[in-house]
C-alpha cells in the first residue's frame, strides 16, 4: 500500500439559521449581545500524490473521512480571539473523553458582534503530552513528543444582518520521519532516541511554522522485541516550507546509556511529506553512509548512499 499524504477538510462555520425566527432574532440584535455560532468539524479530505507530484502541485486520488472515524486525530480546539489579542472563546475535545463533547468535532459557542480570529486544531495525543494553544502565533508541546497536527486560522467577522456560512480546510503542517531497520533488535535495547539537528515541537498556527529552530530529542520505547526490526515515528515541526537537517539516531538501555548511534546528516523534509530512513541500527561499525533516504509520498524519490 502506497503512503497517504492527508489533508484535514471541511471545518463547516455555521451562524445559526435554521429558521426566519431565527434570522430575524439576529437580525434584531444589538451591540452587546451575542450571536450564536456553530462550528462542525464535517470531514477529513485523504489525497494520495508522489514526491514529483507535490514539486508541480499535483494531488491524485482524494476519499473523505468523517471525524470520528479518523483515529489519528484524537483531540480538536477551537478559539477566537477579539482584535485586541484576547482569548474570548477556547474549547478542546478528546475523543477518549465523552463528557468533552456531544459529537466529535461539534462546537457551539456565543460571540458578541465584532471582528475575531478564528484557530481551528486537529491532532493526535500520546500519554504525557502537554499541549497549549497560546494564541493565533504560538502552539505546540512542552512535552517531549510534537505529534501530527492539523491547523487553520481565519478571520471571522459577527455581525447583526449576516448569517455566515464558511468552509474551511485544516492543513497538516508539520513533517513525517519514519525511521525502519534494516537489522534486528539487540537484547539490552530497550529504548529509541531521535535528535533532529534543527526544527521545533512549538509552531505559529498561523503560518503553520516552527517557532524555533534548534532542534529536539524524543525517545521512544522499542517498538520491536529482540530479534526484530524496529520501526519509529516522529512528526517534527519545519522552521522553513522544506529543510534539510541532521537525524541522530541512539539505541538505549533502561539506564539510558547509549548501546549504538547512526548519524545520518542532510536529510530532506517537506511539510505535509514523510521522509523514510532505511538502515543497520543494531550493527556495531556500520557506517552512516549505509543508510537509504528514502523520501516519498506515494511513488516518491529514492536516496542510496553507498
Amino acid at each position: 500500500m502506497k503512503p497517504k499524504i492527508i489533508n484535514l477538510a471541511a471545518f463547516v462555520l455555521l451562524l445559526a439559521a435554521c429558521s426566519s425566527n431565527d434570522l430575524n432574532e439576529v437580525e434584531n440584535q444589538v451591540e452587546g449581545d451575542k450571536v450564536p455560532v456553530r462550528v462542525h468539524v464535517n470531514e477529513f479530505s485523504i489525497s494520495v500524490s508522489g514526491f514529483d507530484d507535490f514539486l508541480a502541485g499535483a494531488r491524485v486520488g482524494t476519499r473523505a473521512e468523517d471525524a470520528q472515524s479518523y483515529a489519528d486525530v484524537k483531540a480538536c480546539v477551537l478559539a477566537f480571539y477579539d482584535a485586541a489579542g484576547n482569548e474570548v472563546y477556547k474549547k478542546t475535545q478528546n475523543k477518549a473523553d465523552a463528557d468533552t463533547y456531544t459529537t466529535f468535532g461539534d462546537f457551539k459557542v456565543d460571540l458578541q458582534i465584532g471582528s475575531y480570529k478564528m484557530v481551528a486544531l486537529g491532532y493526535n495525543v500520546g500519554n504525557n503530552d502537554e499541549f497549549t494553544l497560546t494564541s493565533p502565533t504560538e502552539a505546540g508541546y512542552t512535552s517531549e513528543k510534537p505529534r501530527e497536527m492539523f491547523c487553520y486560522v481565519q478571520d471571522v467577522t459577527v455581525t447583526k444582518t449576516e448569517a455566515l456560512d464558511l468552509d474551511v480546510t485544516l492543513d497538516r503542517i508539520g513533517a513525517y520521519l519514519k525511521i525502519q531497520s534494516t537489522d534486528k533488535r539487540s537484547a539490552g535495547v530497550t529504548k529509541m532516541r531521535t535528535t533532529f539537528s534543527n526544527g521545533g515541537k512549538t509552531f505559529n498556527p498561523s503560518t503553520g511554522l516552527a517557532l524555533t529552530n534548534t532542534g529536539f530529542s524524543q525517545t521512544n520505547n522499542s517498538s520491536g522485541g529482540v530479534g526484530e526490526t524496529i520501526e519509529i515515528n516522529c512528526f517534527p515541526y519545519l522552521f522553513t516550507d522544506e529543510q534539510t537537517m541532521d537525524v541522530t539516531i541512539e539505541a538505549l538501555d533502561n539506564s539510558n546509556n547509549v548501546l549504538f548511534t547512526k548519524k545520518i546528516t542532510d536529510v530532506e523534509f517537506k511539510r505535509g511529506y514523510m521522509t523514510t530512513i532505511k538502515g543497520p541500527i543494531f550493527t556495531a561499525g556500520t557506517s552512516a553512509v549505509g543508510f537509504q533516504l528514502n523520501t516519498e509520498w506515494g511513488e516518491g524519490k529514492t536516496y542510496t548512499f553507498e
